[in-house]
């Protein structure tokens, strides 16, 4: 696929880019590349290959889930302006 100056600056146009004719040309240069890289890439046979979520084989260490902090709850609740049912009262905002 191949950008024309005109494809660019309707572009640029939908996208509320003002550009000058320079510009619309330097842009048709890196958009044509970029387009040449994608059919490159595309053009080769990936049939087999799995999936990769890595360039590289990495893992991500876990930690085991574990609480580690004390239930505190009761705490935050006896210092709230209000509270009912184990829930904090607010005041209304939206009427």
């Amino acid at each position: 696929m191949s950008l024309s100056p005109d494809d660019v600056k309707r572009i640029a146009r939908l996208a509320r880019i003002e550009t000058s004719d320079a510009e619309a040309q330097a842009t048709q240069a890196q958009l044509n590349t970029i387009f040449d890289l994608i059919a490159t890439m595309q053009a080769v046979d990936t049939r087999g290959i799995a999936p990769m979520a890595h360039a590289q084989e990495v893992f991500q260490r876990l930690r085991d889930d574990a609480v580690t902090e004390t239930d505190r709850h009761a705490a935050f609740q006896a210092v709230a302006p209000a509270v009912e049912n184990g829930l904090y009262l607010v005041p209304k905002v939206i009427e």
